[in-house]
C-alpha cells in the first residue's frame, strides 16, 4: 500500500512538471487594442491650419450686360482677409487701357474686408468684351487672384454714312446727308457739330429733341483742300452715346504712283532708276509745268504724256558720304500748270556690305 501511493506521487510530479514545460513553448497572447469612441476602426487625425494672410474675393467676375459704344461702365469687386495674418495688397494689374482700378489701401488686417472699383470704357465697336485684372498679395496659396469683367457693347446710336468721300469736282464735294437714329428709341439733340479744320459744317437747333436726325452738311471747298482727310464729332445728349464720330477723305484731284521712292543697298555715286507717274483721279486733261529736284541727287531723265497720264524716268544717284550708316534724301517736286504742287519724296539706305568692307580696313 505505501509502495503504491509512493507511485501515484511521482505520476503527479512528473504530470505537473510536463504541463510547465508545455505551457512556457505557447506564445504569449497580444493584449487587444482599445477601442475608440463610438467604435470606430480609426481615431481622427487632427486637422492640419495654415496660418497666414489669405485672401477670398466674392464674386471673381462681373457681367456689365449691353453697354453703349465708348460708355464708362463702373463696379466693385469685394475681397476679405480670411487668414490669420495681414493680408498685403502688392499690386492690381490690368491688361488693358480701358479699364482702371482702384484700391483705397494695401494693407488688411485678419477678417478685414476691402474693394476694388474698376472703371471700364466701352470700346466704341460692336461685340463680346472679356477682360481680366489680377489681385497680387503675399497669400503663399493663392499669390495672383484673377477678376473678370464681361458684357457685349450694344449700339444704341446708329449714323450713316459712317465714312465721307469727297470729291473736288461735285457740288458741295459729293456731301451727302448724315442720319443718326436712336435704336433704343430714346430722343436726343443735337449738341455739337465740329469737323477737321471747320471745312464741315450744319445748321441744327441744339433744343429740337428727336428720335431721328438728317443733317445736311455745306463744305468749304478752300478749307477742304488743306484738311483733305480728317473727321466730323458730333456730340449729343443721348443717355448712353454722348457722341458719333464720322471720318472723311477728300479724292485729290492729281495721284502721284510711288507716292515715295526707296532706294536700298546703295552705293555712292552709283545711280539706280526709277520710274514715277502723275495721273488726274477726275479723268480731267492736265499739263506739267516743271520738275525739279531739291538736292539734285534726283536727276529726270525724261518726261512724257501717255493716255492722259504723265511718265518721269529718274535717276538717283547717291552721294560720297564717309558714314555709310547715314541715309541720304531728296524731294521731287512736280508742278502743274493751275498751281499745284506735287511731292516726291526719296530716302537711300547705303548697303551694309560696304560698311563692314571699310570696318576690316
Amino acid at each position: 500500500m505505501k509502495r503504491f501511493f509512493q507511485i501515484v506521487v511521482i505520476l503527479m510530479v512528473i504530470g505537473g512538471l510536463l504541463y510547465s514545460a508545455g505551457a512556457q513553448e505557447q506564445p504569449q497572447a497580444q493584449k487587444p487594442a482599445p477601442e475608440t469612441e463610438a467604435g470606430s476602426e480609426q481615431a481622427e487625425m487632427p486637422e492640419v491650419v495654415v496660418l497666414g494672410p489669405k485672401i477670398q474675393v466674392e464674386n471673381p467676375t462681373h457681367n456689365f450686360g449691353k453697354m453703349a459704344p465708348g460708355s464708362k461702365n463702373k463696379c466693385e469687386f469685394r475681397f476679405k482677409n480670411v487668414g490669420d495674418d495681414v493680408l498685403k495688397i502688392k499690386k492690381v494689374k490690368k491688361t488693358c487701357g480701358c479699364t482702371v482700378p482702384q484700391l483705397s489701401k494695401k494693407e488688411y488686417e485678419p477678417g478685414e474686408s476691402g474693394t476694388v472699383k474698376v472703371t471700364y470704357r466701352a470700346s466704341k465697336r460692336a461685340g463680346a468684351v472679356s477682360k481680366h485684372l489680377y489681385i497680387q498679395s503675399n497669400d503663399k496659396l493663392n499669390p495672383k487672384v484673377t477678376l473678370t469683367i464681361k458684357g457685349e457693347v450694344a449700339k444704341k446710336i446708329n449714323v450713316e454714312p459712317k465714312r465721307l468721300k469727297q470729291i473736288l469736282k461735285d457740288e458741295n464735294a459729293g456731301c451727302p446727308p448724315i442720319t443718326i437714329t436712336s435704336l433704343d428709341k430714346k430722343p436726343f439733340s443735337i449738341k455739337k457739330f465740329k469737323s477737321t479744320g471747320n471745312c464741315i459744317f450744319v445748321d441744327f437747333d441744339p433744343t429740337e429733341k428727336a428720335q431721328k436726325f438728317v443733317l445736311e452738311p455745306k463744305v468749304s471747298m478752300a478749307k477742304l483742300r488743306k484738311n483733305p482727310n480728317g473727321r466730323i464729332d458730333i456730340e449729343l445728349t443721348h443717355p448712353s452715346t454722348d457722341r458719333v464720330t464720322v471720318n472723311y477723305n477728300l479724292l485729290s484731284r492729281f495721284k502721284v504712283d510711288p507716292p515715295k521712292i526707296i532706294v536700298f543697298n546703295a552705293e555712292p555715286q552709283k545711280p539706280t532708276k526709277k520710274e514715277v507717274w502723275v495721273l488726274n483721279n477726275y479723268g480731267e486733261d492736265f499739263e506739267i509745268e516743271s520738275a525739279s529736284s531739291e538736292k539734285g541727287i534726283i536727276k529726270i531723265l525724261s518726261q512724257e504724256k501717255v493716255d492722259g497720264r504723265y511718265k518721269f524716268e529718274l535717276e538717283i544717284t547717291p552721294p560720297e558720304t564717309k558714314n555709310l550708316r547715314k541715309i541720304f534724301t531728296d524731294e521731287l517736286t512736280v508742278r502743274v500748270k493751275d498751281g499745284e504742287k506735287l511731292r516726291v519724296t526719296c530716302r537711300g539706305f547705303y548697303s551694309r556690305k560696304l560698311d563692314t568692307g571699310q570696318a576690316k580696313k
